[in-house]
């Protein structure tokens, strides 16, 4: 059922009236489903019209950011209360992302190409709201299992939002800013990384190493406001105004991108290689990036002698906010730096950053470290929206795959910690280096071998201006031709 191909044919999609960006956005507020068989012509939104939709998915990057910075120090925090090794304790973050390998190939990706975005968002927050409710009976019975478990229903509703989220924001507007687009929604999931630890380090860490200091009542009480949150917020997805961006509108938005240079040929799925190098760079890099962070505290106390772990948590807001201060860099950058030098640029910086933190220690260590997650900033978002480029009308399942790769998240830091044990944190942080290295092949076959056609992307005029000429178009032609045809955009057909 889950595995069924639903990505439209070429044929079918052809022929079909292109309805104008206005007449999408008079159906956004529109709850039904919609066929991802039909044009509904939001691929011709411009940067304006995308902002109330875009902004609004936005909040939902925050969300995840502040559950991914609470992951990190729930790590640490289950290490000192429940009395959990290092390696045992990586458990959060194995059950957290193995959901994300899941989630994205069975039950999410295909509910966003059956349903839509809007109930993607929907299901997604209700999910993580059912896990978050789960803490409390968790804290209740001092179970470590039970923690893991809520966090793998938290993951599964994170990456029901990733699957529909990233995607959205990458073709929500024109093309040529599609990595600017997700980068800087992104920077707002590293607001909440920020905002997560410094909560932890006077919330929760707030009663450890006092007498009798291993209550959980603090982590229950946050996460059951997390889930009133969730809860509210898919209610206000309910009624929001989400366009719907179909494979079809995305087949018809990659043909006429072959003028500006883009060379868009349609290819099946199996022979989308750049999607696949790109999926096995995400999932490297995601299982090295989380690997970092949920040992960051236990790097900082082992390499600064004395140092507690609230003062740790702080340390690693520190570090978060210089990861979302890269984000908004890195964004704003790409206006005017091709994004596969960026990518190329801040992936080279990571590794030498590393290596850097392994060899010292003290101050000069936490920095290095710190300064690890400033580049790693914009690499998830870039290398998803450079894998993306090209796909057509597979759009949605490849992003599927891309958002099954931050699974990687659960393979690396349980190695970390298994390190860690035998030896000590900062000799452990070669295991992330190992990733790193893998993942820094990526932006160098980009730059070598498909320069030209993401430059094309990024020069593209679709949702620039006026590419077609008029709203009655018709699709048929390689770059969409005009012609004359009354197919009506069908919400609430089915596949």
């Amino acid at each position: 059922m889950f595995g069924k191909k639903v990505e439209p044919t070429l044929e079918e999609i052809r022929g079909q009236r292109r309805p104008s960006a206005v007449e999408a956005l008079q159906n956004q507020s529109r709850r039904k489903s919609v066929s991802d068989k039909v044009v509904t012509g939001a691929s011709q939104i411009t940067t304006r019209q995308s902002l109330v939709p875009v902004g609004l998915v936005t909040c939902l990057f925050f969300l995840w950011g502040f559950a991914y910075g609470l992951l990190d120090v729930l790590n640490k925090h289950f290490q000192e209360v429940l009395d959990v090794s290092k390696s045992q304790g990586s458990g959060l973050a194995a059950a957290y992302f193995g959901a994300y390998f899941i989630g994205p190939l069975t039950y999410s990706g295909w509910i966003v190409r059956r349903f839509g975005y809007r109930w993607t968002f929907i299901v997604g927050l209700c999910i993580y709201g059912v896990g978050a409710l789960m803490f409390w009976p968790s804290g209740v019975k001092r179970s470590f299992g039970g923690f893991c478990g809520s966090m793998f229903i938290v993951g599964s509703g994170l990456s029901t939002l990733e699957t529909s989220a990233n995607p959205f924001i990458a073709t929500c507007g024109p093309p040529r800013y599609s990595e600017i687009r997700l980068n800087l929604a992104q920077a707002f999931q590293a607001i909440g990384t920020v905002v997560a630890p410094v909560l932890a380090a006077y919330v929760i860490f707030k009663e450890v190493g006092a007498p009798g200091g291993k209550s959980l009542q603090s982590v229950q009480w946050v996460y059951l406001g997390i889930a009133a949150f969730v809860f509210l917020l898919a209610i206000v997805f309910f009624f929001a105004p989400i366009p719907e961006v179909t494979d079809a509108d995305m087949a018809d938005q990659a043909e006429q991108t072959i003028d500006d240079g883009t060379g868009y040929v349609d290819k099946p799925l199996s022979k989308q290689y750049t999607l696949f190098y790109g999926v096995a760079a995400q999932f490297c890099y995601v299982g090295a990036q989380v690997a970092i962070a949920g040992y960051f505290i236990n790097y900082v106390v082992e390499v600064r002698p004395g140092t507690s772990s609230a003062t740790g948590s702080n340390q690693l807001a520190i570090a978060q906010g210089l990861f979302a201060i890269g984000r908004f860099v890195a964004g704003i950058s790409m206006k005017f730096v091709k994004p596969r030098l960026i990518l190329l640029i801040f992936m080279t910086m990571i590794i030498v950053f590393i290596a850097a933190a392994m060899g010292t220690t003290g101050n000069a260590g936490i920095a290095c470290l710190s300064i690890v997650l400033f580049f790693e900033s914009c690499i998830f978002p870039t290398i998803f929206t450079l894998s993306l480029r090209g796909l057509g009308r597979h759009t949605k399942r490849g992003a599927s795959f891309i958002v099954a790769s931050v699974s990687g998240g659960a393979i690396f830091p349980p190695i970390l910690g298994a390190v860690s044990d035998l030896r000590n944190t900062r000799i452990a942080m070669a295991v992330p280096l190992a990733g790193f290295l893998i993942a820094w092949s990526f932006p160098i076959y980009l730059n070598l071998f498909k320069a030209k056609e993401l430059d094309g992307y990024t020069a593209a005029k679709v949702g620039i201006v006026n590419v077609n000429g008029d709203s009655e178009s018709q699709l048929g032609g390689t770059n969409g031709k005009v012609g004359y045809n009354t197919k009506e955009v069908e919400y609430g057909s089915s596949h």
